[in-house]
């Protein structure tokens, strides 16, 4: 599912966006989670930032 996503960014404007993935520990188990999202080229840093 993941490539599909991917491949419809590539038509159009949507060169524009980039998927991100930030990798979380959990403070209780000690087990990682993935938090995923498409956002902007421009918003990169901040989102890493906020999440």
């Amino acid at each position: 599912m993941a490539k599909k996503v991917v491949a419809s960014l590539q038509t159009g404007g949507g060169k524009e966006y980039s998927k991100v993935i930030k990798m979380v520990k959990n403070e209780k188990t000690g087990s990682y989670n993935f938090k995923t999202e498409i956002v902007h080229n421009d918003k990169v840093n901040d989102w890493f930032e906020n999440n």
